[in-house]
């Protein structure tokens, strides 16, 4: 994920203006989620209603950590892209609800988002700035999922939905291309998470579960601007 957003960075950055700046950030944090509802069926037609309660697990690997990109504007506006590595696992209480004995996001839950950023430079100080952003995109965890009693396992990535991601956070330079940030960052996805049949068991369909999840974070990060 850092290797394609710095090279769509280094790409698209020599195509504006020179006035404009290029900052590249990468962060680690902790993340947790919200509670939510899910529905659906699982392969072969049982159905799923359950409330989750997720667990984030962001210390454990893998870790949880983003990376943007974005160019600021000289009006102090800037647009972007980012990646998040979130995660989400089922409770063992849930797992026996729904009847699996394995699920969870956890090679990541990764959001990809085109973001509109404003920041106010010496708002502060002239070493502090404060800046708030937004974005839409997509969600596209690994689902990691294991019927009880099935012969397979649903293992792979999943393009499950939209989503959408907002932050507010405070810079300090440390010179003129080196910062550190602090920042605070939600995240929002719908999404439509495919289960796979069992092979072994004929005619058996794909199952499905949707669920909304939401996601907080307090990140601590980097920045190297050009």
């Amino acid at each position: 994920m850092n290797r394609i957003l710095t090279a769509v960075a280094i790409v698209v950055g020599s195509a504006l203006p020179a006035a404009a700046e290029m900052e590249l950030s990468f962060y680690l944090g902790v993340q947790e989620l919200s509670e939510s509802s899910g529905s659906g069926f699982l392969p072969g037609g049982a159905p799923v209603n359950h409330n989750f309660g997720w667990e984030g697990n962001s210390l454990e690997a893998p870790i949880y950590y983003g990376a943007r990109a974005i160019w600021w504007m000289p009006s102090d506006i800037g647009f972007g892209l980012e990646g998040t590595h979130t995660k989400a696992y089922a409770s063992g209480a849930d797992k026996a609800a729904i009847g699996v004995s394995r699920f969870e996001l956890s090679d990541g839950h990764n959001i990809i988002t085109a973001n509109v950023m404003k920041r106010w430079p010496d708002a502060i100080s002239n070493k502090l700035t404060p800046y708030v952003g937004a974005g839409i995109g997509v969600a596209i965890p690994h689902v990691d999922a294991q019927v009880l009693g099935a012969s397979n396992r649903t293992f792979d990535y999943e393009v499950t939905g939209p989503a959408v991601r907002g932050i507010a956070g405070v810079k300090y330079d440390i010179n003129d291309k080196w910062a550190l940030f602090g920042e605070y960052q939600f995240t929002w996805s719908d999404n439509d998470v495919t289960i796979d049949a069992d092979p072994t068991v004929a005619g058996q369909t794909n199952g499905k579960l949707n669920t909304e999840l939401l996601t907080h974070a307090l990140n601590i990060g980097i920045s190297y601007s050009f």
